[in-house]
């Protein structure tokens, strides 16, 4: 009898010491939005490889992002009972076939969902089958050409204003795709909004002389203004196909992921995605200001003593890429990356307001030195440790060329910039 009481004393215990730890342990944050990803996986060996891919990725980036990512080959789940579930939906490699998917998809959309589509979504030879999303939804109409073999393409950024596009370089190269053009011309829209574009350094785009861009006008990545949507028109690995095996990856671009990260963030209603607060001291940023989107630039890409350091419109170069290296008490030089010896220099050691900013060899003066202070949303302000002054665009100016100056904090737009790693 005591063994059997003792051996009750012990369970009880146990469940004791479980339910206290349980009750302890930190709550799982709930996702901020959930997204449905739909997709067949059944045409073409290379929108097959892309799906595994993204089947495999945006999990990834769901934990890190906290949202909430499910796929599915179920396309009846486009109706009302399981659309109000998610907050954005995706479609991978095909798009809804029947009557009742198509029209619970619109009516969700006209509802306020979200949605990102990729590459073959849009396709279509026979635009009047589904008018709604072809020619108003997306503004495609049909597809007319393509480019092979699947490539990398320089892209344009034509709007950085738009929440999937803030931590875009003007330029960028993007991940290996086959490209689509339209019959379409979607400048001539006034719904669509053109977010990146061929450049025209890309040019020939394509390897089979047959299937190759040698000029022209292409839309990438687009929104309708009418929609909290998104189009994308990359989502088609290179592939071995005698041997069925992928010979690239559409998250092979860093800078190209920063567009679906944030992109899904403000399809989701989440905000957008905040870069990460720690600036990393080997890695090289451009320096936007928040309230013209204008680069904190070396003029003419000098690197001689005097340099004035400047804004004007970004162009990835050299000229406006820094380093913040770290010197001592959460104080940094700020090299520029055409000469990693030239640091922003605050001129004449002044502690005037509107001193004007220069590249100067650095020699440890701390008017060499500043202060990276986060305003949060990945912005942040300068503070020089010479004088307590932020680096400031003067009188909130929006010309290219202006010199930058030290100023008195003041928390205007002026004074915050957004780092993007390049």
């Amino acid at each position: 009898m005591a063994t059997t009481i003792r051996g009750r004393v012990t369970r009880l215990l146990a469940l004791f010491v479980a339910f206290l730890f349980l009750t302890t342990l930190p709550a799982q944050a709930a996702p901020r939005f959930k997204v449905l990803a739909l997709y067949s996986g059944t045409w073409d060996a290379a929108h097959i490889s892309f799906v595994k891919e993204a089947n495999e990725r945006f999990p990834q980036l769901a934990a890190q992002h906290n949202f909430s990512y499910t796929a599915s080959t179920n396309w009846n789940l486009l109706n009302a009972n399981d659309l109000a579930q998610y907050q954005v939906v995706m479609f991978l490699d095909n798009l809804p076939q029947t009557a009742a998917q198509r029209s619970a998809f619109q009516r969700y959309m006209d509802n306020g969902g979200g949605w990102l589509g990729f590459h073959v979504s849009a396709f279509t030879t026979a635009p009047n089958d589904w008018p709604w999303y072809h020619n108003t939804f997306l503004g495609t109409g049909a597809f007319k050409s393509n480019t092979w073999g699947p490539t990398t393409a320089v892209l344009k950024t034509e709007d950085r204003s738009h929440p999937s596009t803030t931590r875009l370089p003007a330029t960028f190269t993007s991940a290996v795709s086959e490209w689509y053009s339209w019959n379409n011309d979607l400048r001539n829209n006034p719904n669509i909004k053109i977010l990146a574009s061929v450049d025209q350094s890309s040019f020939p785009l394509g390897t089979d002389p047959n299937q190759t861009w040698y000029s022209g006008y292409y839309p990438i990545m687009w929104t309708n203004k009418n929609y909290k949507m998104l189009y994308a028109n990359f989502g088609h690995n290179a592939m071995d196909y005698p041997n069925n095996r992928p010979l690239s990856s559409t998250f092979a671009s860093e800078v190209q992921n920063r567009f679906l990260i944030d992109g899904l963030s403000w399809l989701g209603g989440g905000g957008t995605t905040t870069p990460p607060e720690d600036i990393s001291p080997t890695a090289w940023y451009s320096i936007t200001n928040r309230a013209n989107g204008k680069c904190v630039d070396a003029k003419g890409a000098a690197t001689a003593n005097g340099t004035v350091v400047q804004q004007y419109g970004c162009n990835s170069s050299q000229a406006q890429q820094y380093q913040f290296q770290p010197t001592s008490n959460g104080y940094s030089r700020i090299n520029n990356r055409n000469d990693s010896a030239q640091a922003i220099d605050v001129s004449d050691v002044s502690m005037q307001d509107n001193a004007g900013l220069q590249l100067w060899n650095y020699t440890g003066g701390t008017n060499q030195q500043w202060q990276a202070s986060s305003e949060g949303g990945g912005n942040f302000r300068f503070i020089s440790r010479h004088s307590g002054k932020c680096l400031s665009v003067p009188g909130s100016s929006t010309s290219d060329s202006v010199q930058l100056v030290q100023a008195t904090c003041d928390g205007s737009a002026a004074q915050s910039f957004r780092l993007t790693q390049q």
